[in-house]
C-alpha cells in the first residue's frame, strides 16, 4: 500500500479530496457490482427451485411402483413363531401354516480340551503339514477344503484360517470351556448320512486327519443339528427347506419357532402404506408449485438495492439481513422459464387415462387442482375416496399414475416426469448446476462479461486516483516554491528588522 503525504504546503485534506473525487469516479463500477450481485442473486435463487424439482423427480420412481398402490401386511396369529410378508401379487385372503421343525445348523464341540496349553502358542512342528474335510452342495455331492499348518502359526490363527475360506464353516476355541466348537455357517442338510463336516478318524486310514482328532479331539460321530425346516401349508401341503424362510404363493415367511398347532397368516391390502405414499407426493408436489407460484408473485422492492462494503459496516446484521430479503424479493417475477413450467406441470394432471376401469382421471380417486388461483394449480385431496380407490381399485390407480403407454394412455405421473425433467433442463440453461463454470448456463456468460467490465473499470480507477495524486501532488510542489521564493523576498527587504 501506497502512503501518500498531502497538504504540507497548502494546509488542504488532500486525502479527503481525492477521495471524494474518486466515490464520483466510482460511481459507474458501483452500479456494474450491484448488477453482478444481483445476478448471483438471481441464479441461486433458481437453483434453489432447481433442488426443489430434483427432489420431486427423485419420488417419482416410486410413484411409477406397482407396489406404491398394492402393498401387501400380513399379519400372524403366532408371530413369535412365524412372521411374513407379501407382494403385489399375493392373494388376499388367510393362510394356514403348522411349523414342527426349524432348521438348524450343523455343531461339533470337542468332548476335552485341545491337546495344546495355550490357543496363543506356536503349534509343535509334529502338527504341521496339510489336512482336510468335507461339505455338500445342495445336491449332495461331496466339497473338498484343505488348509496348511506351516511354522509360526498358533492354535487361534488355524481355526481363522479354517473360518475364513469359503467353505459355510465357522471354528473357534473357547477359552472359558476350553473346548474347540466346529460348526456350519448354514442352516440345513444336505448330505444324506446326516453330517455336514466329515474328516476322516480312522487312525488306520491313509486320508487320517490327525489334527481334527488327536489335536481338537473333534469326531464327526458327535456332530449333532444340521436339520432341515419342516412345516404345513392349509393342512394339506408338506413342506422341507434348508432354511428358516421359504416364499410360497407371494407370501414370504420366517420361522422363528416351531408353532402351536396351526399359525394363521392374514393377507391385506395395506391401504394405509399405499395412502400415505401417495400423500408425501403430493405434499412434495405441492411445495414445489408453492416455491415457483411464490417466485411469480413476490412483491418487487425496487428501491432496496444490494448494500456496498460500506453501507454494512454501518448496520447491524439483522439490519443487513432485513433489508436483503426486500433487496432479493421478486428475483425471478415474470421469468418464463417458471411461468412456463407451472403451466406445464399443471397442464400434466387433466389428461385421461384409459385403465380398463371406471377410473380415469385424478377426480375418480379425488385429488383434484386448487380452485384459488392463487394457489398456482396445487392438489387437494379428499382422503376419504383415495383410500377407497386404493382398497377398491389399486391396479386401475396404478395405471392411472403409472401406464407405460406412449399413447393418450400414458400415466400422469410419467406425463409429469416429462415436464419436471424440461424444467430441470430449462432452469440449468439459465442458471446452471454448482459444478459447472459461467460460460456453461446464460446468467454465467452475463455475469462472466460484469467480471471483465469490472476488472477493467477497477485497473482504470487505479490510474485515475495516481492522477488525482499527481495533480495535487504537483500542485504542493508549485505552491511551495512559491512560498520559498515568497520568504526569499521577504527577507531582503525588511524583513531582517532595522
Amino acid at each position: 500500500m501506497v502512503m501518500r503525504v498531502g497538504g504540507l504546503a497548502t494546509g488542504m485534506d488532500i486525502e479527503s479530496m481525492v477521495n471524494k473525487l474518486m466515490e464520483a469516479e466510482r460511481m459507474p463500477l458501483d452500479r456494474m457490482e450491484e448488477k453482478r450481485t444481483m445476478l448471483t442473486w438471481k441464479r441461486d435463487a433458481f437453483r434453489e427451485v432447481n433442488r426443489s424439482v430434483l427432489d420431486l423427480e427423485r419420488m417419482m420412481s416410486d410413484m411409477k411402483m406397482s407396489y406404491t398402490y398394492n402393498p401387501k401386511k400380513v399379519t400372524s396369529s403366532q408371530e413369535n413363531a412365524v412372521v411374513a410378508t407379501g407382494n403385489t401379487s399375493t392373494a388376499n385372503g388367510m393362510y394356514e401354516i403348522n411349523v414342527t421343525q426349524l432348521a438348524t445348523s450343523a455343531i461339533n464341540v470337542s468332548t476335552e480340551p485341545p491337546a495344546i496349553d495355550d490357543a496363543n502358542a506356536l503349534l509343535d512342528s509334529t502338527m504341521h503339514g496339510t489336512y482336510s474335510f468335507q461339505t455338500f452342495d445342495k445336491d449332495g455331492s461331496g466339497q473338498p477344503h484343505s488348509f496348511e499348518i506351516k511354522e509360526g502359526d498358533t492354535l487361534n490363527q488355524v481355526l481363522k484360517r479354517i473360518t475364513k475360506e469359503d467353505n459355510n464353516v465357522r471354528a473357534f476355541y473357547d477359552a472359558q470351556t476350553e473346548q474347540v466348537v466346529l460348526e456350519t455357517t448354514r442352516t440345513g442338510s444336505y448330505n444324506e448320512n446326516g453330517k455336514e463336516i466329515v474328516f476322516d478318524s480312522d487312525p488306520n486310514s491313509q486320508n487320517y486327519n490327525s489334527f481334527f482328532t488327536e489335536v481338537l479331539k473333534l469326531d464327526t460321530a458327535k456332530e449333532t443339528g444340521g436339520q432341515n425346516a419342516k412345516f404345513t401349508y392349509n393342512n394339506g401341503l408338506d413342506i422341507e427347506t434348508q432354511n428358516n424362510s421359504y416364499e410360497l404363493n407371494g407370501i414370504n415367511m420366517q420361522f422363528h419357532n416351531e408353532t402351536t398347532g396351526n399359525a394363521r397368516l392374514t393377507v391385506t391390502t395395506d391401504v394405509e402404506t399405499s395412502f400415505e405414499t401417495v400423500m408425501a407426493f403430493v405434499d412434495k408436489y405441492n411445495e414445489v408449485i408453492d416455491k415457483m407460484n411464490k417466485s411469480q408473485t413476490e412483491e418487487i422492492h425496487r428501491d432496496f438495492k444490494p448494500l456496498t462494503d460500506e453501507q454494512k459496516e454501518e448496520m447491524s446484521e439483522d439490519q443487513i439481513k432485513k433489508w436483503e430479503e426486500k433487496a432479493k424479493s421478486g428475483l425471478l417475477r415474470g421469468e418464463a422459464v417458471i411461468s412456463n413450467s407451472m403451466y406445464a406441470m399443471r397442464r400434466s394432471w387433466y389428461s385421461q387415462v384409459d385403465t380398463g376401469g371406471d377410473i380415469t382421471s385424478i377426480n375418480h380417486i379425488g385429488i383434484t387442482t386448487s380452485k384459488n388461483y392463487l394457489d398456482g394449480g396445487k392438489l387437494v385431496v379428499d382422503e376419504k375416496q383415495l383410500k377407497d380407490a386404493l382398497r377398491d381399485k389399486p391396479n386401475e390407480v396404478y395405471k392411472l399414475f403409472s401406464n407405460r403407454a406412449t399413447d393418450s394412455s400414458e400415466g400422469l405421473v410419467n406425463r409429469l416426469d416429462k415436464e419436471i425433467k424440461a424444467t430441470k433442463d430449462n432452469i440449468e440453461k439459465r442458471a446452471g448446476k454448482s459444478t459447472h463454470t459461467l460460460d456453461n448456463y446464460t446468467l454465467g456468460k452475463r455475469m462472466k462479461e460484469l467480471n471483465e467490465r469490472i476488472f477493467d473499470f477497477e485497473a482504470r480507477m487505479v490510474r485515475v486516483e495516481n492522477r488525482y495524486w499527481n495533480q495535487f501532488t504537483q500542485m504542493e510542489k508549485t505552491i511551495q516554491r512559491l512560498n520559498d521564493q515568497s520568504a526569499q523576498l521577504f527577507s531582503q527587504f525588511g524583513g531582517g528588522g532595522m
